[in-house]
């Protein structure tokens, strides 16, 4: 019989890729009114009826960023509060639970970040996003992945070049997201670190480049680069 994986918020930009992947598992993708991360009586039952064996965790709120700033309660509430509670449902059934994470819980003024290096969200974003984590960490059949994606083409008309980065397209995420369901800890992904601009060009030719001032309020770190020897090792492993 197939493992069965169950995915949050697949209605959503990234998770429109992974209906398109095609693995050895049965993929479910409930709707969030027969799957509603704050109801957790309601994803205990649903997980059990349907013998889930692993929970891809990306439900949540992330744009527009500013939104966790006047929005503190919906912030609190899907992003730290919905993650708690899947955790919990995965905890008492003792499924594992994979979740999205954000590169932006890194302070991103060096880059190159390891998995093990100090934390210290840059927006309040990150810190709804850090907020899920920690329950996460609680239970050990978990997996954190910190990721650093984006669509593909890039999507804004401007890009920073003086900010550094480790962007991956969705769709390459995608590729690589079903290699990592047995593993647990803590895993960065994302592609070589460069400036966005840099990384936007390439497949956006006419996007203009700008640069981000250092006395700026918009949650944006200089350089959020991340460490992926971790992921390569596991992919060529693979």
């Amino acid at each position: 019989m197939k493992k069965k994986i169950l995915i949050t918020g697949g209605s959503g930009r990234f998770g429109s890729y992974l209906k398109n992947i095609k693995t050895n598992f049965k993929v479910l993708f409930p709707s969030k009114k027969i799957f509603n991360i704050l109801n957790i009586k309601q994803m205990i039952e649903y997980l059990k009826k349907n013998k889930v064996t692993s929970v891809i965790h990306l439900a949540g709120l992330s744009r527009p960023m500013k939104i966790h700033n006047t929005d503190i309660e919906r912030s609190i509430n899907l992003n730290i509060i919905g993650s708690a509670n899947i955790t919990n449902a995965c905890s008492n059934l003792k499924i594992k639970l994979i979740y999205f994470s954000t590169n932006y819980v890194y302070p991103g003024n060096k880059g190159n970040y390891l998995e093990n290096d100090a934390l210290l969200p840059v927006n309040k974003y990150a810190w709804s996003k850090l907020g899920g984590e920690c329950a996460v960490r609680l239970y050990n059949n978990s997996l954190i992945l910190r990721v650093c994606m984006t669509e593909k083409p890039f999507v804004h008309k401007k890009a920073f070049g003086n900010v550094k980065s480790s962007f991956m397209y969705h769709e390459d995420v995608a590729k690589i997201l079903f290699k990592l369901i047995n593993k647990k800890g803590i895993i960065n992904i994302g592609g070589q670190a460069k400036s966005i601009y840099n990384f936007a060009k390439k497949d956006n030719p006419n996007v203009k480049r700008v640069f981000l001032k250092k006395n700026n309020n918009i949650g944006v770190p200089f350089n959020s680069s991340i460490n992926t020897r971790k992921l390569q090792k596991i992919i060529n492993n693979k």
